[in-house]
């Protein structure tokens, strides 16, 4: 079970504060020179000294920091208030600015073949603050780094976790950002293997915030996605499929376009058949976005990343259908912070 939130232990000290008090906590806790419950002037003296003493300013603490050979990516082993340890990555992005990429469980139950973080299986889901202050911690980070560009500006659900298994406090800490950075929901994705009845439900959620959906598909052939995302459902890309349309017609604009991500795996899932039967999965699910992604390799694991002969074989393929593909950047290889690698350890 997650610690209280801030919330709950604000209700809990001021049971009969109005609403607009938390909100007013909320705001201080981004504002770049509050150290400290003890440093927000909008409270009282005796409400900032039963804060300081009841509420936590930070839901996590460092417990290690790698930082990438090229410095343009950083790892934090971040420790919860229940001595769990899990990892948050902060990445250089094209925009000259930085990415944070943040993780919504520790560990997963998800069991993808080839990511490291699957194998931990899952501890808990992580509450929102502490989703909430991933982003504070990196914001930090960057203002005690003045050689640093400072501004963050996307956020990727692509850390541990599967968000749409911890959905509520996922909703909650993107709502928290949106409300009070600079950093809008096109700019944040959230990335999911595919909880089909979560999915449904956000298609008909008026509070769901309008972000972008990522959705990491790994194989376009049932029986293969079953083999590499052990918890595909049966019949589960004839249900993408219609859930794909659906989204289109309710959600989908140009600014918030589904994507598909698409680990390549050398002698997997990497031939010119299965990049046809990809191409045509993707037409029938109305032309996403397509991602592919080299492997990296994590160790103990038996795969190894396609040739870049063959990763463009495959993408030509797609881009002979019309389809839009980007291969990713692979980034932070070298301290285990790449897609798939995170695993938090002593």
């Amino acid at each position: 079970m997650s610690p209280l939130t801030r919330v709950q232990r604000f209700q809990g000290c001021f049971p009969d504060a109005p609403a607009f008090r938390f909100r007013q906590a909320e705001a201080a806790l981004f504002q770049p020179g509050a150290t400290g419950w003890g440093s927000v002037s909008v409270f009282p003296k005796a409400m900032r000294d039963s804060m300081e003493a009841k509420i936590p300013w930070m839901s996590v603490a460092l417990h290690r920091m790698a930082e990438s050979k090229d410095k343009e990516t950083f790892k934090a082993v971040l420790s919860t208030e229940d001595n769990l340890l899990f990892e948050t990555v902060l990445m250089g992005n094209a925009r000259e600015q930085w990415t944070v990429c943040v993780s919504s469980q520790v560990g997963c139950a998800m069991r993808c073949v080839f990511c490291a973080t699957g194998a931990m299986g899952l501890k808990r889901s992580l509450s929102s603050d502490e989703i909430v202050d991933q982003l504070r911690f990196w914001q930090s980070f960057l203002r005690a780094s003045p050689a640093l560009e400072a501004r963050i500006s996307n956020i990727v659900f692509m850390g541990m976790g599967e968000p749409l298994a911890n959905v509520s406090s996922v909703k909650r800490a993107i709502r928290t950002w949106v409300d009070h950075t600079d950093i809008g929901p096109t700019h944040i994705t959230v990335s999911t293997v595919g909880v089909l009845p979560v999915m449904d439900q956000l298609l008909e959620d008026k509070g769901w915030p309008p972000v972008r959906i990522a959705i990491s598909l790994h194989s376009a052939d049932q029986a293969e996605r079953e083999k590499i995302v052990p918890s595909t459902v049966p019949h589960f890309l004839d249900k993408l499929a219609d859930w794909c349309r659906r989204y289109r017609q309710i959600l989908g604009n140009r600014r918030h376009h589904l994507t598909f991500e698409y680990t390549l795996i050398s002698g997997v899932n990497d031939s010119g058949e299965q990049a046809e039967t990809l191409a045509r999965f993707i037409e029938r699910c109305g032309k996403p976005k397509l991602n592919v992604i080299p492997l990296n390799i994590v160790a103990g694991k038996p795969f190894t990343a396609s040739e870049q002969e063959r990763i463009d074989r495959f993408k030509q393929v797609m881009l002979r259908q019309g389809i839009d593909v980007m291969q990713r950047r692979t980034m932070g290889q070298d301290i285990h912070a790449a897609c798939g690698q995170l695993v938090a350890s002593e």
